[in-house]
């Protein structure tokens, strides 16, 4: 399983404070907007090929539980 720091990141200095994945420019809110337009996790990483699958799939496993715990 991966740390949060793995996934994510947050900085000032890159993309103006944007939540990024880490180690990367690639703003979260991108994938969103690729699965909310129907495009494809593939379609979304060969777009982004600097974020890597596993950071994205745990992205959403994050905001999967984040978004249960709220409901709760």
């Amino acid at each position: 399983m991966m740390k949060t720091e793995q996934i994510v990141s947050q900085d000032p200095q890159v993309m103006h404070g944007t939540l990024v994945f880490a180690g990367t420019r690639v703003p979260l809110e991108s994938l969103i907007q690729h699965l909310v337009a129907g495009d494809s996790l593939d379609v979304f990483l060969d777009d982004f090929p600097t974020v890597s699958r596993e950071q994205a799939v745990a992205y959403l496993q994050m905001t999967l539980e984040f978004a249960d715990a709220r409901v709760a």
